[in-house]
């Protein structure tokens, strides 16, 4: 026979399930406003170097192992000269990589030779054939924020106000099904982002087209916001599932006891007698599962 849930265990329940929630809205936040869902470097030429070309340049001063950042000429006053010029770097030596980031709203990549980043829309930068998608990705990301939001406030009204029990399980029910729609709503829209950004990499800008690039700690965040729901939604339906599991055991055995106790000679009678116990629960903050003490309440219900 199952034992009832107390109201300790229910109450640690609830909180698990907020907590869990809390960071779900935090991680998913935090991911929506920052822009590095992705991260890589590009393949850009070397501007021509400013000033004296036998001074060391920035990237030797700093020991990059990448050398000059710039092109030098062969003469000191070659900015300002007429004379022919020689350019050594061939091949490779060329090109230097900058790296760039990118998320939801815009993509920043730095600046050679100075401090500093320069950004641009991401919806921009996104082919017109799949900017669709992109809006789609953004109404659904805001929609899982306001749902995990939703979720958050009614779980904390379950764990800090209730006027009864039936209604702190609506609640609970309730709340629940908003956790499952957000979680929902994130994962889809996480993935729609994911297929936006590589077809992006295919068809975008040929002076955006990252050489080499991977997921960020944003993109991470988010995956992570998602578990978080989904873990928060597990735990409230757990936790609903099995008060009401207990309840209808708690019921079923209230009607045998009936049966053997007072013989009743109407078949639906027990049945009818145990909604008037349940019913008397509507306006009171006890858990309907505890175990029955004493049988007189029974009879007294058994008289009306």
């Amino acid at each position: 026979m199952p034992t009832s849930i107390p109201e300790a265990d229910r109450r640690h329940r609830a909180s698990a399930a907020f907590s869990l929630s809390f960071l779900s809205l935090v991680f998913s936040i935090t991911a929506f406003s920052s822009s590095h869902w992705c991260e890589g470097t590009r393949k850009v030429a070397k501007p021509f170097c400013k000033g004296d070309s036998r001074g060391d340049s920035r990237g030797d001063s700093r020991g990059d192992s990448r050398g000059d950042l710039c092109i030098r000429f062969n003469s000191a006053d070659g900015n300002g000269s007429q004379a022919v010029q020689y350019i050594w770097e061939t091949g490779d030596d060329k090109f230097v990589e900058k790296k760039f980031h990118a998320g939801i709203w815009y993509s920043c990549e730095e600046i050679i030779n100075e401090e500093g980043e320069t950004c641009r829309s991401f919806i921009s930068l996104t082919p017109a054939s799949d900017r669709g998608v992109l809006w789609l990705s953004i109404v659904a990301e805001l929609l899982y924020v306001v749902l995990l939001l939703t979720g958050n406030i009614l779980m904390s009204v379950e764990i800090c106000y209730y006027s009864s029990v039936i209604d702190g399980l609506k609640i609970n029910a309730f709340s629940a099904v908003v956790t499952v729609l957000a979680g929902l709503l994130g994962m889809v829209a996480h993935m729609m982002y994911t297929t936006v950004f590589q077809m992006t990499v295919n068809l975008g800008p040929e002076d955006w087209r990252p050489h080499t690039w991977d997921y960020g700690w944003s993109y991470g965040l988010a995956w992570t916001s998602f578990a978080c729901c989904m873990a928060a939604a597990v735990t409230t339906i757990n936790k609903y599932t099995k008060t009401i599991l207990e309840f209808k055991h708690k019921r079923k055995k209230l009607e045998r006891s009936f049966r053997i106790q007072y013989r009743f000679p109407e078949h639906t009678a027990p049945e009818k007698v145990c909604n008037v116990y349940v019913n008397s629960f509507q306006n009171t903050t006890d858990d309907p599962t505890h175990a029955l003490r004493s049988l007189r309440h029974l009879a007294t219900i058994s008289v009306l």
